[in-house]
């Protein structure tokens, strides 16, 4: 890979925001299109995929919580949800406390294939990382935590 072109010390003009956005723009088309194979196989979009790995990483997580992480209307993760628990890769238990609660949690099929996805694009993400070095890592991080809302940054793992 060739050396990236450093940014300008004029980073916050237009064309170096511009590049900025596109640079984002097409690395996450192309990390997503990593996976897109193996959800047309069995099926499945993006938000599966979203849903599937949100909640391999936080098993029993509420299905508010989960709607609050992907931000989608009720109806749309009702949709996901259903599709997955249909093709028996999600089961929702009710919460011991709270008997209102879902809990969600994968079936073996469900981690499997959460599993399959996430190789594929830890693939992707470790070959970037690599050819970017560690201080190029924590800017990356840096600037994408910038672009949230301080209040969704305890969100992310590894905090």
């Amino acid at each position: 890979m060739a050396a990236p072109i450093p940014a300008s010390p004029l980073f916050l003009r237009e064309p170096e925001i511009r590049r900025g956005i596109e640079l984002l723009y097409f690395g996450y088309a192309n990390l997503t299109r990593s996976i897109d194979a193996g959800l047309a196989r069995q099926g499945l979009g993006r938000a599966h995929h979203r849903a599937l790995y949100f909640i391999a990483r936080e098993p029993d997580l509420t299905v508010s919580a989960l709607l609050a992480i992907l931000g989608i209307t009720k109806q749309s993760l009702g949709r996901v949800l259903g599709e997955l628990a249909e093709r028996g890769m999600v089961e929702t238990r009710t919460g011991e406390r709270d008997r209102r609660q879902r809990l969600l949690r994968l079936t073996p099929a469900g981690a499997a294939l959460e599993a399959e996805l996430f190789e594929a694009l830890r693939e992707k993400m470790s070959t970037a990382y690599s050819s970017a070095g560690q201080g190029a890592v924590g800017g990356f991080w840096a600037v994408l935590e910038g672009l949230m809302p301080e209040s969704e940054r305890n969100s992310v793992s590894g905090r």
